[in-house]
């Protein structure tokens, strides 16, 4: 019968001691949960966060980007419009320069000898006005290419 006793008792401290642990756990695992609830919580709000700053960057970025393609697009259509204007001044300058050679092929025709001190200095003329078209031509060249290498790229 001791032995019996013995037994309840010992069984009574084990029930008591699972009493106690279920509360204990019950009550920590709740915790735990909670906090963990908590924490997953936070981070999410803090990912959020980050990824609207994100999203306001891209926003930001590409409101940047397509104001630059338009200023670029602005760009290319005034230089467009320049060297077709530089095309039909190149155009006339030609047709400028062959009306005085034919000038001076008539004068030439119709003088002889007899003034070849007036035909020099036609042709002298004509030299000058070549040469002087040819800067201007190579310096309009330079404006251009100076406003496109950005557009382009240095290395082209």
């Amino acid at each position: 019968m001791s032995e019996i006793t013995e037994l309840e008792r010992r069984i009574t401290d084990a029930l008591a001691r699972i009493d106690a642990g279920v509360d204990t756990l019950g009550q920590g695992g709740a915790g735990e949960s909670t906090g963990d609830t908590a924490a997953l919580q936070e981070a999410l709000e803090a990912e959020k966060a980050a990824n609207a700053q994100l999203e306001e960057r891209v926003a930001a970025i590409k409101d940047k980007q397509e104001t630059l393609i338009k200023d670029l697009e602005k760009q290319i259509s005034d230089l467009t419009a320049t060297v077709a204007r530089q095309e039909e001044d190149a155009k006339t300058l030609i047709a400028l320069n062959n009306e005085l050679r034919e000038a001076t092929e008539a004068q030439q025709a119709t003088s002889g000898d007899k003034d070849a001190e007036l035909v020099n200095k036609t042709l002298q003329t004509e030299l000058e006005a070549l040469q002087t078209a040819r800067k201007a031509d190579l310096a309009e060249l330079e404006t251009i290419m100076t406003e496109l290498k950005p557009l382009i790229g240095e290395g082209a």
